[in-house]
């Protein structure tokens, strides 16, 4: 058995789901400019991550759903992931960002996977975000992820596979087995073992490797 674990914003999704929050309330500008400084490995993760949030107190639930529903995935990752799911592939997803946007891409496109690591926003008993943020990939790296995820399916590190693109990835795919870097950011590329920019060269390195 083998696992396949995804980054979501930037690899999976093309969308950045901060930034879609953000312009709910007029800061996707700062938005952007703080996630590029983090994903170059310019500013701490958890750091950024808590600026970024910071900017969206007071905004309601209903803004919250509008901006998850408009998290879109990229063009072939619902065939990518069915084809792990039949070949009998644990499939995961270790994101820093935030778990309802993603089950919400998810449910949209009827495409399971097995495990999501992600963060969560906080919201008051108004409804509103409190510009908190809470969950396991803030201080905590996603490599202690992949690892844990990894040994609850029963799958050896090395047998482990994983994709990402930013800076917070780079600890999961210095730990994993394989490491690809989906159109990976500069500070990325030099420790990722293959590069990909669409979801078809994911597959066939995939097939290379006979993980499909």
């Amino acid at each position: 058995m083998q696992l396949v674990a995804f980054d979501f914003d930037g690899t999976l999704s093309d969308s950045e789901m901060t930034v879609l929050l953000g312009a709910q309330c007029g800061v996707e500008a700062e938005m952007e400019a703080i996630t590029e400084r983090a994903m170059n490995d310019e500013i701490e993760y958890a750091e950024s991550l808590r600026e970024r949030v910071g900017l969206l107190d007071g905004l309601p639930a209903d803004a919250v759903e509008t901006a998850f529903e408009a998290v879109e995935l990229r063009a072939g990752t619902a065939d990518v992931i069915r084809a792990l799911n039949d070949a009998g592939v644990v499939t995961a997803i270790v994101t820093g960002g935030f778990g309802r946007g993603v089950e919400s891409a998810l449910a949209r496109n009827d495409l399971p996977v097995d495990t999501i690591v992600a963060n969560q926003l906080v919201f008051d008993d108004e409804g509103d975000l409190t510009g908190e943020v809470e969950g396991p990939l803030i201080e905590g790296t996603k490599d202690d992820a992949l690892r844990a995820v990894a040994n609850n399916a029963g799958v050896a590190l090395d047998e482990t596979v994983a994709v990402g693109d930013g800076a917070n990835d780079l600890p999961m795919l210095r730990a994993a087995g394989f490491a690809v870097g989906y159109e990976p950011k500069p500070a990325v590329e030099p420790h990722c073992e293959e590069v990909v920019g669409s979801m078809d060269e994911l597959r066939e390195q995939l097939e290379d490797r006979s993980i499909l």
